[in-house]
């Protein structure tokens, strides 16, 4: 065993993959501990952090992020149950999302939680028809507005234009007598979401400034209390060449002013923001063993055992131009990368390149290669059952351990979840 190989907590990579299996993704906690104490640190006090259980809803993900202080925000049933089982109090987890079904809504009431962020005056009315129904005085909600204004410096805008998310601030100007005439649920507060990927903590800043101002003039139009307000997030982790991760000390200096002066105005009221790949990804990495290394028109293949099919984020969705997540040669991670690669998986289609000629060290089949920054929408937002591969085990290394935290899925399991039709049974 090489000591020149990369290592998590002091455990070289070649143990994990001989231990656990390829592909397989793997989460350093000392990494997600600093991460996050780092942003807690700048970030005002006055902020409470929510973690975006959909960047990596993994139950010890989520369990280890609540032991540090992360409160939670959901999206499903599954992943409400998640934050619930992970030890995140009632009190600390939001649900948000389009299109909640009255099982998702009836749960959230049930458990308790801080509020559920209700995305259309429809949802809203339903949800005060299931408190009444059971038999609760009151619940609290927040309205999720769609902001007049757009965001600046995100990746993927989510103000200022038509979608299927939150309410129009227009709408919401109106809705007086909407949320005057509801019996049992209490509006506390509002939410917005800017946008994603966001690099530059001067944007994030102005964003937070914008909600925070809207929420306020807003919360007078509908005569509501101003309890909470989630300013979104969308904070941003450099992947590419010539990004930057955003200055966290700039972030929280520009926070802290512009949550100061709104808090003075509003003492008491909880401001979240939320964070999802900012606390995460750079915590994991996507190990995967070279199959096959071969050269074609002058261009050099390395055919992994895993590829988009567990790291769709990789692809690059949403870029006219493909650029890679960094990759590392994990057996020779200080080797001269005197050769490009692209790193593809086993897939049958050409779409199906995780990195495209990326300089690394020779490669040879059986060699190991990490994707980097791999700790957010990985296997949550990756086609997994394509080519019926499955999806891959999860890894948590902590304190110089490692724990299985996912089981890989097997093809009996697979299987086992479809039911073969008789077509050979005579028809009546």
């Amino acid at each position: 065993m090489s000591t020149d190989e990369n290592h998590v907590q002091g455990i070289p990579a070649s143990a994990l993959a001989e231990r656990f299996g390829t592909p397989l993704f793997v989460y350093d906690t000392e990494i997600l501990e600093s991460t996050f104490r780092t942003l807690r640190t700048e970030l005002p006090e006055e902020i409470d952090i929510f973690y975006s259980l959909k960047a990596n809803p993994n139950i010890s993900v989520c369990a280890f992020l609540g032991t540090l202080g992360a409160c939670a925000e959901v999206s499903s049933y599954a992943e409400l149950l998640t934050a619930l089982r992970a030890g995140i109090a009632p009190e600390d987890i939001i649900f948000l999302g389009p299109g909640k079904d009255e099982t998702e809504l009836v749960a959230c009431v049930e458990a308790g939680i801080h509020a559920v962020v209700c995305e259309s005056i429809a949802e809203l009315q339903l949800l005060d028809e299931l408190v009444e129904r059971a038999g609760r005085d009151s619940f609290p909600a927040m309205l999720r507005v769609n902001p007049a204004f757009a965001a600046t410096g995100s990746g993927l805008s989510m103000g200022g234009k038509p979608r299927q998310f939150g309410i129009d601030e227009a709408i919401v100007r109106g809705a007086k007598e909407q949320v005057a005439a509801l019996r049992r649920v209490e509006v506390i507060g509002l939410h917005a979401y800017m946008g994603t990927r966001i690099l530059n903590a001067a944007d994030v800043v102005r964003n937070t400034r914008e909600i925070l101002g809207t929420a306020e003039e807003l919360a007078g139009r509908l005569g509501i209390p101003l309890r909470t307000v989630d300013v979104g997030g969308g904070l941003g982790v450099a992947y590419f060449t010539g990004e930057t991760d955003p200055d966290t000390a700039e972030l929280g200096a520009g926070m802290s002013e512009a949550v100061g002066d709104f808090a003075r105005r509003h003492p008491g009221c909880r401001v979240i923001v939320e964070l999802g790949r900012a606390l995460v990804a750079h915590a994991g990495t996507y190990m995967v063993r070279a199959r096959y290394v071969k050269e074609s028109m002058g261009e050099w293949f390395v055919v992994a055992d895993g590829g988009t099919n567990h790291h769709m984020a990789a692809v690059g969705i949403g870029s006219f131009v493909k650029r890679n997540f960094p990759v590392r040669h994990l057996g020779r991670p200080a080797g001269p990368a005197d050769r490009t690669y692209t790193l593809t998986g086993p897939l049958c289609t050409p779409n199906d390149v995780v990195a495209k000629k990326v300089p690394l060290p020779p490669v040879l089949p059986g060699d190991l290669l990490g994707v980097e920054r791999s700790g957010a929408y990985g296997p949550t937002a990756s086609p997994g059952l394509f080519l019926s591969h499955g999806f891959p085990a999860e890894v948590v290394v902590h304190r110089g351990e490692a724990h299985l935290v996912r089981e890989r899925d097997t093809t009996e399991q697979l299987l086992g979840r479809q039911r073969l039709a008789d077509f050979h049974r005579a028809s009546p």
